[in-house]
C-alpha cells in the first residue's frame, strides 16, 4: 500500500464495520445505527448530516445488514448525488444507488417502458421554454423572452403540485401565489403545452415523475419488482420534497416502512419551486413508531455565528418554526459579527470590499470569502467595487451584471441612441440624461412601476432599473455628461468586469448560496423591502425570507459582516430602516421580547416639536417599517419602497388639479400636494372614506373636491368643484 492511499484524495477504507463509526458523534452514531423502521433525522445546519446518513448506509452495508443493491438514496442535486457516493465508495460502501429523483424515476421508466406501455419512450424535452412559446402563440398571447421563462415556471409549479391546467387559477388563489400573467391565460396555456407534447410525442423533466407514478399505480407487478429490488430508502434535504416526489416516494415503498429522512424545516427556501417542509414536520403522525434524532452540534460555524443564527430563529413563527433546532458550537469562539450601517448603497459596497482586501491581507484566502444578497441584480454594485478594489471575484449562480442579456440588449440600445444624438426623436421630451436613459430602456418594455411577483420578468426589471440608478449616480456626480459620456462609462465597467475566470470572492445570491460554506460570510442589503423582500406579504412569505437569512448566517464558518445602506444614492435621503430580521440582535436595536415594533431600528426619532404626537407607529404598508417622514407617512410607505401607483390616474389627478388651480387662482398645490395626488392614485378610493382616510384630504377638501376626484378615481374626467364653494 503506498503513501498515498492514506492521504486525504485517498483516505483508508474502514476494516471493520465497527470502525465506520469511529469518529462520530453519540447523535450521528445513534443515527448510523438506526437500521430499520423509519428514522427522522432533524438535521441543523453544519451538523454533519451527510455524514451521519453515508455512516450509516456504510454501517449497514459492512455489517451485512444491507445489501448495497437494495438501498437508493435520493437527493435534490446531482452534485449532492455524486458527493454521497464518493462518501460511500471511501467507507467501503460502492454499489449503492445515490442518485436524484428524476435520475431515479428517468432510469425505471427507460427500463420498464417497453412492458408498461410499448413501443419506444418519447424523447425526453431537454427545455420546455420553446414549447411553452409554441402554445402561447396559438393561444394568440405574446411573452416576452422573460415572460416565457415565468410561465415555464409556474407550469413546472403546478406539475409538481400535481395541479392540472383547468385546477390552475384555483390552486394560484388558494396559495396566495403572484402568477406572472392572469392565471386563466397560463391555464390556457399550460393546457395547449400539455396537447403539444402528445402531438409531438416528447415528455419533460416533470412528466418522468408523472408516469413512473402513473406506471407504479397502475401495474403492481412493475411496482413489486421495483420494491423487490430496492429494500430500503434514505431521502436527504427533506424539507423540499414536492407533493410529487412525496407520491413516488409512497409508491417505492409500498406497505413497508424501512425509510430514513433527514432534513431541516428552518432550511426550507424553495417553496415557489413546489417544495413544501409539510410532508418533514408530519412525518411522525404518518409514523408514529418513528425513531427520531436529532442532530444540533455544529461543526462548522463559531459560538458567535451560531448565537446569531439561534437568535434568528427565536423570533421566528409558524409551523416551522415550532420544529427549530437550538444549535450547539463545537468550535473554538471567534470573533463577534460586525453589524455595519452605510450611508448609501455605493458606500456599502466600497465598504465591503475594504474589508475583504483586509482579510485577505490577514490570510484568508479569496475563495473562502462570499458575498451574499437576495437578488442577483444587486451583484452589479459589488462587483464593480470588487473590481476597483483589485480583489479577483466568481459570480456563482447567475451571470455577470454585464452579460445578462437584457443588459446587453440595453447597452446595445443607448450606445444607438447615443449615436443618433439629436436626431433621435425618442429623446426629444428628455430633459437630462436620466430622462434619455428612461426614454431608451421603454423601448424595451421597461416601466418605472416594477413587476409584481418574483421571477425572470423583476429580475430583467431589477437589472435595468440598476441602469437607471447608475445614470442618475453618474449624472449627479458629472453634470453636463450627455448619453455617450454614459456609454463610455458602462463600457469601461464591463471591460474591468470581463477579465478571465479566476478563484475568488464569491458573489452569489442567498438561494445559490444554500448547501456550500465559506471562512468569512458579507451578508449585505439588510433593508426593509429587501429582506424580507418587499413582494412577500403573507406572513408564512415572511417566515420564508426568515429562513433565507438563517441560511446566509449559517454559511459562514468563523468570519460574518451583515450591513446595510441607509439610502441608495450619495446624498439621498436616508429613509431606508434594516430589515425587522435584524431586531433585537444587532447593537442598539432592543432586546427580543421587547414591545416594540419589528423593524423599526435601533435608533428612535423624536418628532418634530410643536406636532402632534400620532396615536400609534405609522408603519409602511409594503414592508412595515415605522414611517417618521411626513411625505412618506402620506404615502402610508417608504420613499424608496415599490409604488403600485395607476400612473395614468396620476396623470389625469394632474390635470384636474392644474384647471382647478386656473380657476381658484392659486397655486396648484393648495388644491393638493403632489404627495397627496400619489397617495390618492396608489390607493385609488371608491368612497368618501376611503378618500378622506388619506393624509391630506380633510374635511374642507372633501367637500370641495371629493365629488370630482372620486369622478377621476372612477374613470370619470371630474367637474369644476372649485365653482360651487
Amino acid at each position: 500500500m503506498t503513501a498515498a492511499t492514506h492521504s486525504t484524495l485517498f483516505p483508508q477504507v474502514p476494516e471493520t464495520a465497527d470502525a465506520v463509526l469511529d469518529g462520530l458523534d453519540p447523535e450521528q452514531r445513534e443515527v448510523a445505527r438506526a437500521l430499520s423502521g423509519p428514522v427522522c433525522v432533524l438535521a441543523g445546519a453544519g451538523t454533519g448530516k451527510t455524514r451521519a446518513i453515508t455512516h450509516r448506509i456504510a454501517y449497514g452495508v459492512r455489517a451485512g445488514i444491507l445489501q448495497p443493491a437494495s438501498v437508493l438514496a435520493v437527493t435534490f442535486t446531482n452534485r449532492a448525488a455524486g458527493e454521497m457516493r464518493g462518501r460511500l465508495r471511501q467507507l467501503g460502501a460502492g454499489g449503492v444507488q445515490a442518485r436524484t429523483f428524476h435520475s431515479a424515476a428517468l432510469r425505471q421508466l427507460q427500463f420498464f417502458w417497453p412492458k408498461a406501455v410499448g413501443g419506444d419512450m418519447p424523447r425526453l424535452l431537454e427545455r420546455k421554454i420553446q414549447l411553452v412559446a409554441d402554445a402561447a402563440a396559438r393561444c394568440r398571447v405574446r411573452l416576452d423572452r422573460n415572460e416565457l421563462r415565468d410561465v415555464t415556471s409556474e407550469i413546472e409549479w403546478a406539475k409538481v403540485t400535481q395541479t392540472v391546467p383547468a385546477d390552475y387559477p384555483a390552486a394560484v388563489a388558494k396559495s396566495v401565489r403572484d402568477a406572472p400573467r392572469d392565471p386563466a391565460e397560463i391555464s390556457q396555456i399550460y393546457a395547449l403545452y400539455e396537447q403539444l407534447k402528445r402531438d409531438r410525442s416528447v415528455i419533460d423533466f416533470e412528466d418522468v415523475l408523472l408516469l413512473t407514478v402513473g406506471i407504479l399505480q397502475d401495474r403492481h407487478d412493475i411496482a413489486e419488482q421495483i420494491r423487490r429490488q430496492y429494500q430500503h430508502f434514505v431521502v436527504d434535504e427533506y424539507q423540499d420534497v414536492s407533493p410529487l416526489q412525496q407520491r413516488l416516494l409512497d409508491l417505492w415503498l409500498g406497505d413497508r416502512d424501512n425509510l430514513c429522512v433527514v432534513g431541516d424545516a428552518s432550511q426550507t427556501i424553495y417553496s415557489f419551486t413546489g417544495a413544501t417542509p409539510d410532508h418533514l414536520l408530519n412525518f411522525r403522525n404518518r409514523h408514529p413508531n418513528a425513531t427520531v434524532v436529532k442532530l444540533v452540534r455544529d461543526y462548522r460555524s463559531t459560538p458567535q455565528v451560531v448565537h446569531l443564527a439561534n437568535g434568528l430563529l427565536s423570533q421566528a413563527r409558524g409551523r416551522a418554526a415550532e420544529h427549530r433546532l437550538e444549535l450547539i458550537s463545537q468550535r473554538d469562539p471567534g470573533p463577534e459579527p460586525v453589524y455595519t450601517e452605510y450611508a448609501d448603497e455605493p458606500a456599502e459596497a466600497e465598504g465591503t470590499a475594504r474589508r475583504i482586501r483586509d482579510l485577505i491581507a490577514a490570510g484568508v484566502p479569496a475563495g473562502e470569502i462570499a458575498v451574499l444578497y437576495r437578488i442577483n441584480a444587486q451583484s452589479e454594485v459589488y462587483e464593480q467595487a470588487l473590481a476597483d478594489a483589485g480583489v479577483p471575484y466568481q459570480l456563482r449562480g447567475a451571470e455577470r451584471f454585464f452579460e445578462r442579456q437584457e443588459v446587453r440588449e440595453a447597452g446595445i440600445a443607448l450606445r444607438g441612441a447615443a449615436r443618433a444624438g439629436g436626431n433621435d426623436s425618442l429623446l426629444d421630451d428628455a430633459e437630462d440624461l436620466p430622462a434619455q436613459v428612461r426614454a431608451v430602456l421603454s423601448t424595451k418594455n421597461w416601466t418605472s412601476k416594477p413587476p409584481t411577483g418574483s421571477g425572470a420578468a423583476r429580475d430583467r426589471w431589477e437589472s435595468l432599473a440598476a441602469l437607471v440608478r447608475l445614470a442618475e449616480d453618474f449624472a449627479r456626480a458629472k453634470p453636463g455628461a450627455t448619453l455617450s459620456d454614459l456609454v463610455a462609462e458602462l463600457d469601461e465597467r464591463a471591460a474591468a468586469q470581463h477579465a478571465p475566470t479566476v478563484q475568488g470572492v464569491t458573489l452569489a445570491s442567498l438561494h445559490a448560496a444554500k448547501g456550500l460554506e465559506w471562512d468569512a460570510v458579507f451578508l449585505v442589503g439588510l433593508t426593509e423591502g429587501m429582506m424580507p423582500i418587499t413582494y412577500a406579504k403573507t406572513d408564512e412569505q415572511v417566515e420564508e425570507e426568515r429562513r433565507l437569512l438563517y441560511v446566509g448566517v449559517t454559511r459562514a464558518r468563523v468570519h460574518l459582516s451583515l450591513s446595510w445602506a441607509l439610502s441608495r444614492a450619495p446624498g439621498g435621503r436616508a429613509s431606508r430602516r434594516p430589515s425587522r430580521f435584524l431586531k433585537g440582535l444587532r447593537p442598539g436595536s432592543g432586546s427580543l421580547g421587547s414591545a416594540t415594533v419589528a423593524g423599526t431600528g435601533g435608533i428612535e426619532r423624536g418628532l418634530a416639536g410643536g406636532r402632534r404626537k400620532p396615536r400609534g407607529p405609522v408603519l409602511c404598508r409594503v414592508c412595515g417599517a415605522t414611517l417618521t417622514e411626513a411625505g412618506a407617512m402620506k404615502l402610508m410607505r417608504c420613499e424608496d419602497c415599490p409604488s403600485d401607483m395607476d400612473e395614468g390616474l396620476y396623470e389625469r389627478l394632474r390635470d384636474w388639479r392644474s384647471e382647478q388651480a386656473r380657476e381658484l387662482a392659486q397655486p396648484a398645490y393648495c388644491v393638493f400636494t403632489d404627495k397627496t395626488l400619489m397617495a390618492i392614485a396608489e390607493r385609488v378610493p371608491t368612497t368618501d372614506g376611503e378618500l378622506s382616510s388619506i393624509s391630506g384630504v380633510g374635511i374642507r377638501k372633501l367637500d370641495r373636491f371629493g365629488a370630482d376626484v372620486l369622478a377621476i378615481c372612477a374613470g370619470g374626467e371630474g367637474g369644476t368643484g372649485g365653482d360651487e364653494v
